[in-house]
C-alpha cells in the first residue's frame, strides 16, 4: 500500500467529456479483503471540502479519499461505492441535507455518516440524528474534534457533544408538547429558517435550484401548519427559538 492517501477530485472538476457519474469510475473496485479506508467528503464549498480531505490525507496515509459537491454527486457515489465514512453537509444546492442523508442510509444503511455543518447543533442536529446521522459536528470545531469524531465512527461508535448531550437528554425528559417547527418536513424546516433569516420566496428558490411555486408552497405549508399567517411572524418565531445565526 502505498504511503500517500488517493485523492479522487470532485466530480464538478472533472473534464467536461466525463460524466457526472463518472467519480464511481474513478474509485476502485471494493476490495473486501485488505480494501484502503474509503472517506467520502460532501460540502458544496470546495475549499471547505480540501481543508477536510487534507487533514484526514495526513491523518490516515493510505486512505482513499474522495469528493462530492452536491447532493446528487454523493447518491450517485453512495449507490455506486462502499465507503467506510461519509462526511455530509446539511445544505447543499438542489437537495436538502437531511434528505440526502436518508437516501444514503436507505442505500447504505451500514455506512456511517457524519454531519458537518455551519449550522449550530440546536438548528439541525436533532433532525439530522433522527434521520440516521452517527454524528454531528459543526464546521467551527477543531481539526482535532473532526479527527477524533472520525475514529469514534470508524470504530463503529457515535459523536455528539456535550452540549448536544445535554439537550437530548433534556428533550427525552420533558414532557411538554412539541414545538410547532418540529412537525414540519425537513425541506419545510429548511425554508422556514430561510424565511426567518430575511430572505424572500424568489432568492430561496435560487439558492435551492428549485422553483418560486414550489417555494411558495411550501411556504403555505409552514403557515398552515404552525398556526401563523406571515413573513413577520416567522421571523419573530424563528429569532425567539434560535433557528436562525
Amino acid at each position: 500500500m502505498s504511503n500517500s492517501s488517493e485523492v479522487i477530485p470532485p466530480i464538478g472538476e472533472l473534464n467536461s467529456s466525463e460524466s457526472r457519474s463518472s467519480i464511481a469510475k474513478s474509485v476502485p473496485p471494493s476490495d473486501k479483503k485488505g480494501s484502503a479506508l474509503r472517506i467520502l467528503a460532501v460540502d458544496d464549498h470546495s475549499v471547505v471540502r480540501q481543508g477536510i480531505i487534507r487533514i484526514l490525507a495526513g491523518e490516515f496515509p493510505g486512505a482513499m479519499l474522495a469528493e462530492a459537491g452536491s447532493g446528487q454527486e454523493a447518491l450517485e457515489a453512495a449507490w455506486k461505492q462502499d465507503w467506510d465514512l461519509i462526511l455530509l453537509d446539511i445544505s447543499l444546492p438542489g437537495r436538502c441535507g437531511i434528505d440526502v442523508l436518508k437516501e444514503i442510509k436507505s442505500a447504505r444503511p451500514k455506512v456511517p455518516v457524519l454531519i458537518v455543518s455551519m449550522h449550530s447543533e440546536g438548528q439541525f442536529a436533532i433532525r439530522a440524528l433522527k434521520a440516521g446521522a452517527a454524528g454531528y459536528l459543526t464546521k467551527d470545531s477543531p481539526h482535532e474534534t473532526l479527527i477524533y469524531a472520525v475514529r469514534r465512527l470508524l470504530g463503529g461508535g457515535k459523536f455528539i457533544s456535550p452540549t448536544l448531550a445535554e439537550k437530548l437528554a433534556v428533550q427525552l425528559d420533558s414532557d411538554t408538547s412539541k414545538l410547532p417547527h418540529e412537525s414540519l418536513s425537513d425541506r419545510e424546516f429548511e425554508v422556514l429558517r430561510m424565511l426567518g433569516s430575511g430572505r424572500t420566496v424568489g432568492e430561496i428558490a435560487q439558492q435551492l435550484f428549485l422553483s418560486v411555486k414550489t417555494i411558495s408552497t411550501y411556504r403555505a405549508r409552514i403557515l398552515t401548519k404552525m398556526g401563523i399567517t406571515n413573513n413577520a411572524e416567522i421571523v419573530q418565531y424563528c429569532i425567539r427559538n434560535t433557528l436562525v445565526e
